[in-house]
């Protein structure tokens, strides 16, 4: 399942690295990833057998960035 985070904060490449090094360590995230040109909105794809998208939410927000669910992919 992929769901759309929109983080508040206008990340520099190497935060936004950062972040998705972060998620992607995660059990239940397969994969992160921010959207060409819109750097403000962030791709999780995520193992929802194990985990919900509010999971997904409280991982970036464990990262210290503002973040809301935008939706489903």
């Amino acid at each position: 399942v992929e769901v759309i985070v929109h983080i508040s904060e206008n990340l520099g490449e190497n935060r936004r690295n950062d972040l998705v090094d972060a998620l992607e360590k995660e059990e239940r995230i397969i994969s992160a990833e921010f959207c060409p040109l819109r750097y403000h909105l962030m791709l999780v794809r995520y193992d929802r057998d194990i985990s919900s998208s509010q999971d997904v939410l409280a991982s970036v927000r464990t990262q210290n960035y503002n973040a809301r669910l935008i939706g489903p992919v």
